[in-house]
């Protein structure tokens, strides 16, 4: 933990279980009916698309496989100390994949428009990551100032892969694209062309090798987000010992703890308006990756609903 920083603080909750559900809503929580879209403050929209995968594939199915698993998913949350479900989540229609690239971002990016203009919390479940491009775009014009905070194995910055643009390998040069500055976090699988990309625009790169001994590097880090960010979690950042469901995992990843604290300190210190995350390919009989992105994501809620 870096020096000066608080420690996330326990509060007291009702210990009485919430009714739970297997539906295909997030946490499976219902009271008479799941959270209202007018009533929630977080909206979680699956996001199947799956278009330009390289290697391994699968994406597709993991909206449905984290909502799945999300119904067996603790409502309490240990380390905030409540129930973040209770002040509301809403999980929206899947919106579907198109097989023009270019066409399902200019849908995706309306959904995600209406949902920042009804000043909800979006989190959208995928798919693979070519898909962040469409609510950065939306998030630009809702909000001044935008950064992105990308915690992933790959750079993901070159021109194009495998003849498109819009590919998951070319997702943060489209961002880049956009004017919008982003900050990752992780990389250590990286081509030619995205090092010298990243040498001659000075990116801030913060290496998985280097962020591995110590926490020196957060206060950096935050510091090169401006004061908004939108958040894109690709699950290859965590090392493949925890989440070998991804299409290209990579040793030297990330583990539990040491995420969910950095996450904490940059929700606590940061406006995060939104935020995605990609590249989930369930592996038949295997739940555990399944789950441990169900947790990351109401955990993720849970940072931004809680009053810091």
């Amino acid at each position: 933990m870096g020096a000066g920083r608080p420690s996330l603080r326990r509060r007291s909750s009702s210990p009485d279980p919430a009714p739970r559900v297997t539906a295909p809503s997030f946490l499976g929580v219902v009271k008479e009916a799941p959270a209202a879209y007018a009533d929630a403050a977080v909206v979680v929209l699956p996001v199947p698309y799956e278009r330009t995968v390289s290697y391994g594939g699968g994406t597709a199915r993991g909206p449905a496989a984290i909502l799945e698993a999300s119904a067996y998913v603790e409502l309490y949350d240990e380390v905030l100390g409540e129930e973040p479900w209770q002040k509301g989540i809403h999980t929206a229609p899947e919106v579907a994949p198109m097989d023009d690239p270019e066409a399902f971002l200019a849908r995706l990016e309306e959904r995600a428009r209406e949902v920042f203009t009804d000043g909800k919390f979006p989190v959208f479940l995928g798919g693979e990551h070519g898909l962040t491009t469409a609510p950065v775009r939306a998030a630009r014009e809702a909000f001044e100032e935008l950064s992105v905070l990308q915690l992933d194995a790959h750079a993901d910055l070159r021109q194009e892969y495998m003849g498109t643009p819009w590919s998951h390998a070319s997702v943060m040069r489209r961002i880049h694209d956009l004017g919008v500055p982003a900050v990752p976090i992780g990389i250590r699988a990286v081509s030619p062309e995205e090092i010298r990309f990243i040498r001659a625009h000075d990116l801030p790169v913060f290496w998985s090798h280097r962020i591995a001994h110590g926490d020196e590097w957060i206060d950096t880090a935050l510091s090169a987000l401006t004061d908004t960010v939108y958040l894109t979690f690709d699950v290859d950042f965590f090392d493949p010992s925890l989440l070998p469901a991804t299409g290209t995992p990579e040793p030297g990843g990330g583990f539990w703890h040491e995420t969910m604290r950095f996450l904490g300190y940059v929700f606590q210190e940061k406006r995060v308006v939104g935020m995605d995350v990609v590249e989930l390919a369930p592996i038949e009989g295997l739940h555990a990756p399944d789950f441990v992105v169900a947790r990351l994501v109401y955990r993720a809620i849970g940072y931004h609903l809680h009053e810091w």
